[in-house]
């Protein structure tokens, strides 16, 4: 039985509030892994249950696949039109099918609501069929709606759940973001604003060893050893190549792209995504931003720059984001500059979501300057930071705000974003009280390292023991460190 979270529920309540007040092309925006596809069922099985017919348009064969098997799973009848397809059941109230099989037929006959995958990819023949079925409702989904044209088509944005709120829900988890060597593209030639596949193809494969060697060094780092791994590369060279790569220190990668046929991708990304495969990470060469559900990815591996993609980028990063029993975390090492350079639109949707179309995000970043970068970083142990946060996540150095910042080339550095969010007050002596329960402080220490902190006593704070965090024990690391230097 389909049972919907709270959120779901809300949102598709202001979607038919929405049709009420008169919309007619509604966006249902919804961050990656927040069950966009359940919401979906829910409104296919709606209007099932009314008698009423729907279909769902996917861009891609093989996510009709995966949607009819949903569907299947829920107990809802309908049938998948596309010739030789074993499911091929016209008659059904309830059809899912192509982007390429509706381009075909031109028309509906008697369809009541028309919902359509991946909305931003602005299939022109799509786009067609709805303006000249003006009787069809229609729900757009995605996670990226921020096409170039999307109000013309659809007349209403639904936002009701951000990323940062689903991360606090624990349906997703933060990023552990680390800048690495980046591929340089200084003078790459650009298509229709873009940087050219081939070119970043070519200038990816430069620093191949370094993507490897990175993977090997920090999974050791954090996890101990290997961990399910996506790579987005920059082209099926680059991918072919850093599959040999890896094999070459004895990992199983699988290059994976738009050349193989369905059957193969398919039968690859099952494997994956048995608990106990042998395959530690697939390389993807566009493919694995859409309909790519695999939550015990632990690795991210950014290799493909985009100079105004956003949405490629907030599609790639949700890959690794899902929950999953014991995965507090996803750990994402960034080889293109991406995160760097859409940052600030970034930081913005993962709190506030979306609320308005056509805002004009994707259009070519500018490149963050040198001085940019090395204000992000610590200069004890070379992480890169937040530059409104004083305190190093990694190591618990205490920055002054003009600091000396020292760079490594070619070490990866670590990011904390602002999604994480800063520790609140209550955090912090909660974590140093537990020194105090369960350590032997006295509990004038820990209001003297509170105070060191904030600069004025916990009064008012619960004496509630929490585990103190790496940032915490970094602190008081970084302070006893201080304490015995001048001591000496």
């Amino acid at each position: 039985m389909l049972t919907l979270r709270d959120y779901q529920n809300e949102t598709l309540e202001a979607l038919r509030q929405g049709f009420a007040d008169g919309s007619r092309a509604q966006i249902l925006y919804a961050p990656t892994g927040a069950g966009k596809t359940e919401m979906a069922i829910a409104l296919l099985s709606a209007v099932l249950s009314k008698g009423n017919r729907a279909a769902m348009i996917l861009d891609r064969v093989i996510l009709c696949d995966q949607t009819s098997q949903r569907l299947q799973k829920y107990q809802i009848n309908h049938g998948v039109l596309q010739a030789g397809h074993w499911r091929y059941r016209p008659s059904e109230h309830i059809q899912v099918c192509s982007a390429q099989t509706l381009e075909r037929r031109g028309s509906f006959p008697g369809l009541n609501l028309m919902i359509v995958d991946e909305c931003h990819a602005m299939r022109g023949q799509t786009i067609e069929f709805i303006k000249n079925n003006p009787s069809v409702r229609v729900v757009g989904l995605t996670a990226t709606p921020f096409t170039k044209g999307l109000g013309r088509t659809y007349d209403n944005v639904i936002s009701t759940v951000t990323t940062a709120q689903l991360v606090e829900k624990k349906v997703l988890v933060p990023l552990r973001v680390f800048i690495a060597k980046q591929i340089d593209m200084t003078g790459a030639k650009k298509v229709a604003g873009e940087w050219s596949q081939v070119e970043a193809s070519t200038r990816g494969k430069v620093i191949t060893g370094d993507i490897v060697q990175e993977w090997v060094s920090k999974t050791a780092e954090i996890f101990g050893g290997p961990r399910k791994t996506i790579v987005f590369c920059s082209g099926v060279n680059h991918g072919a190549h850093l599959a040999s790569k890896f094999a070459e220190q004895g990992f199983n990668f699988i290059a994976i792209s738009y050349r193989d046929d369905d059957d193969y991708k398919r039968q690859v990304i099952e494997e994956f995504s048995k608990p106990d495969t042998n395959i530690h990470g697939l390389i993807a060469t566009d493919v694995l931003t859409k309909g790519f559900d695999v939550p015990d990815v632990m690795v991210g591996i950014s290799a493909r720059p985009f100079s105004k993609s956003l949405s490629s980028h907030i599609q790639q990063m949700g890959r690794v984001m899902r929950g999953y029993e014991g995965k507090e975390f996803a750990l994402w090492l960034d080889h293109s500059g991406n995160y760097l350079r859409f940052q600030e639109d970034w930081d913005d949707i993962y709190q506030n979501g979306v609320s308005k179309l056509d805002d004009g995000r994707e259009k070519p970043k500018q490149e963050p300057t040198e001085k940019e970068k090395k204000e992000s970083q610590c200069p004890a142990c070379h992480a890169l930071w937040d530059p409104k946060s004083d305190i190093c996540a990694h190591c618990g150095y205490v920055r002054p705000r003009k600091s000396l910042v020292v760079e490594v080339p070619g070490q990866m550095e670590e990011l904390r974003s602002r999604q994480i969010g800063q520790l609140s007050k209550q955090d912090w002596w909660s974590m140093l009280y537990y020194n105090v329960v369960y350590k032997g402080w006295s509990r004038g220490r820990a209001s003297h390292t509170f105070k060191e902190k904030f600069g004025h006593w916990p009064n008012g704070l619960q004496d509630k023991p929490v585990t103190p965090n790496k940032e915490v024990d970094g602190f008081i690391k970084h302070r006893l460190i201080k304490y015995l230097r001048s001591k000496r």
